[in-house]
């Protein structure tokens, strides 16, 4: 079993946002907090340690987190330097990281991961959400021990996270009863709608829970 003493988590802020109008992303206002901090809450006690892979707005980022580390190549280089910066920060032998777009995800997000990796036959090295219908790669638990099979992938120029996988033993974690938990956000119009979608469930359950005698 990985303890949460064996782990830590990760967020993934530091890509440029380019999508968001060039805004740091994890940084944007949703439902009255930053995105950044929707995510760190799914970490709450249960990781050794929590980091967020960031580029800029450090000191920003620095309040979430117990420790913010950029990226050990400048230039943003995507997602799979992101991972590979947090495998070597990590002092434990297991990292699960996130990005910092997706404040839905699932409230027991640690103990479904954990559990999925150990599970079927033989022990993997990486563990990836599946919702059903697509993998998530951004959503993974990997082995610290991998970081210098990383270091010598991104050497090679390769940027592609799927492919790295595919040269470990890796599994899905099925996710497939909540796949609008992995819903990103990339544009305004994205953001919006899951803010109104959320307010509209709270106010449904809240009523509901009034009605209950």
């Amino acid at each position: 079993m990985i303890t949460p003493q064996a782990l830590t988590g990760m967020i993934l802020a530091g890509g440029e946002g380019r999508r968001m109008g060039g805004r740091d992303k994890g940084l944007e206002p949703f439902a009255g907090l930053p995105l950044v901090a929707h995510v760190a809450k799914r970490f709450d006690g249960q990781v050794a340690e929590l980091l967020i892979n960031a580029n800029r707005n450090l000191d920003a980022y620095a309040m979430f987190a117990s420790r913010v580390i950029e990226d050990t190549e400048g230039g943003f280089k995507g997602p799979l330097m992101g991972i590979y910066s947090g495998l070597r920060a990590a002092n434990t032998p297991w990292l699960l990281v996130t990005p910092c777009d997706t404040p839905a995800l699932p409230n027991d997000l640690v103990a479904r991961m954990i559990a999925g990796v150990k599970a079927g036959s033989g022990e993997h090295d990486i563990a990836v959400a599946f919702d059903g219908e697509r993998l998530h790669p951004v959503v993974a638990l990997l082995r610290t021990s991998l970081a210098e099979d990383l270091a010598t992938t991104l050497a090679e120029g390769e940027r592609k996270i799927d492919r790295w996988y595919a040269r470990h033993a890796w599994c899905k974690v099925d996710m497939s009863d909540c796949p609008e938990a992995f819903a990103n956000l990339n544009t305004e119009e994205e953001k919006s709608r899951l803010e109104l979608a959320i307010s509209t469930v709270a106010h449904s359950q809240g009523a509901a829970s009034k009605e209950t005698p």
